[in-house]
């Protein structure tokens, strides 16, 4: 079978391989079994350092075996397990006979080889893997990327801060705003998001077959089983869950997936917004030599980089929805639906990786267009409307939304001059006659631009 990335099922391992490289290290196949032979490895020296000490011939100093056996882990021991999978049909049992193989020439552990996966079902193992495998991929992987998008978004919005932009309530134009300003709410939005998905913390259980440590009871009942379990799922940094039946009910897992949902979803926003404005020619695109926007109109720069970030958005947040809303239901103590729709989790999290990536090539070739901004703001002295009648509100002029309502509702030929005509005539102090007659769309912007800075 050809290898090629052409012949790739998915674009995550075809076209888009490079860019989501950084998440195989977690979610591959490799990834994955190299996260069970450490969580069967700890388990073991956990159960060495408190049970088996007690028994003659064992020592710690056979412990660093295992140590290096699993820093040493490679692909060539990865297929190796896989091998044995095609004569078990079990991919977890694979690994337990695995690493019984490689006791086998250490003579301090030998003896011992049947502790490993000790009083232990698959979702013991599973569990803490998958839990760490999304814990390590978010902090080493994940939240990077967004940091940098949220970094570049700040940035831009203190360089744009004091762009004056017509703003657009139901398409419509609306009380101006600045370019600055507009970028600054997506940056506070996305840091609350970027703060949630850091703060949820994963849980986990190693407690048996249906969650009550029948069979460690039977074989040590001198043992504090839950303490046991409770030290050595928090010694791996996750939580510990002690009510669960055979499988860890999945709950903090799809906490997760809703918070990488929730910020997918202003990213999307945000990448529609920008999309707009470079549409309305208020960003220009940087070029770059060699590149063609059209295959038919030379002339075109296409805004491909948030198109591709939505459309990723879109694959992601379908799958993490359905991750969110399946993995917490399972029949009685275990059914199978869990297994292999567990397998997606890199895929959701590579379409997110896609649409990060995406979506900071974009933001990295905006160019402002003053000019083009500006013209809409002076195509749009309307909406000085808005002032006009709030200071007539201030100073008791009756029916002051209605007389410019009247005035500017649907009309086509406001300007500066029909409505400083009607300024003039207002029955309010002079000084404020005058603040008002300094207005303009460029100039209404309240304090936007001290809030964009501040960001």
């Amino acid at each position: 079978m050809n290898t090629s990335p052409l012949y790739a099922l998915s674009p995550l391992d075809g076209r888009y391989q490079q860019k989501v490289a950084g998440l195989r290290f977690y979610f591959s196949e490799y990834g994955l079994i190299r996260y069970r032979v450490r969580i069967e490895i700890e388990w073991f020296k956990a159960l060495g350092h408190s049970i088996l000490l007690k028994e003659a011939g064992f020592s710690v100093e056979s412990l660093l075996e295992l140590d290096r056996l699993l820093e040493n882990f490679s692909l060539d021991d990865a297929q190796a397990v896989k091998a044995i999978e095609a004569q078990t049909n079990h991919d977890v049992k694979a690994v337990e006979y695995w690493l019984k193989q490689q006791f086998t020439s250490q003579p301090g552990l030998v003896a011992f080889s049947e502790y490993i996966h000790f009083a232990c079902t698959s979702e013991d193992i599973n569990n803490l893997c998958h839990g760490l495998m999304l814990v390590d991929s978010r902090d080493e992987v994940m939240l990077p990327a967004l940091d940098r998008i949220i970094d570049q978004l700040a940035v831009l919005a203190r360089e744009f801060a004091d762009t004056p932009m017509l703003a657009r309530t139901h398409g419509q134009p609306a009380t101006p705003t600045t370019m600055g300003k507009e970028i600054a709410n997506f940056v506070h939005r996305l840091r609350q998001g970027r703060e949630r998905l850091g703060k949820v913390a994963l849980s986990g259980k190693i407690n048996g077959a249906v969650g009550n440590y029948n069979a460690h009871m039977t074989t040590c009942p001198d043992v504090d089983w839950e303490s046991f379990a409770r030290n050595f799922v928090e010694g791996l940094g996750l939580d510990f869950n002690p009510y669960t039946t055979q499988i860890e009910p999945h709950d903090s897992l799809a906490e997760l997936f809703d918070a990488y949902a929730r910020i997918n979803t202003i990213l999307l926003g945000l990448n529609r917004d920008i999309w707009g404005y470079i549409s309305l020619g208020y960003f220009r695109q940087k070029t770059r030599a060699g590149e063609v926007g059209s295959s038919t109109m030379p002339h075109k720069v296409n805004p491909i980089d948030f198109e591709n970030a939505e459309g990723n958005i879109g694959i992601a947040n379908a799958l993490l929805h359905h991750l969110a809303e399946k993995l917490p239901v399972s029949r009685w103590q275990r059914d199978l639906t869990d297994s292999t729709v567990l397998r997606n989790m890199g895929v959701a999290l590579g379409h997110t990786l896609l649409a990060y990536d995406s979506c900071l090539k974009g933001l990295g070739k905006l160019e402002i267009n003053p000019t083009r901004l500006s013209a809409d703001l002076q195509d749009a002295w309307e909406v000085l409307a808005e002032p006009i009648q709030s200071m007539m509100r201030r100073y008791g002029i009756a029916n002051p939304y209605e007389q410019l309502k009247d005035l500017t509702r649907g009309k086509t030929e406001i300007n500066q001059e029909t409505l400083q005509n009607f300024i003039r005539q207002l029955d309010i102090p002079q000084a404020e006659k005058d603040r008002l007659l300094r207005l303009s769309p460029q100039t209404y912007i309240g304090l936007a631009a001290q809030l964009a800075k501040r960001i």
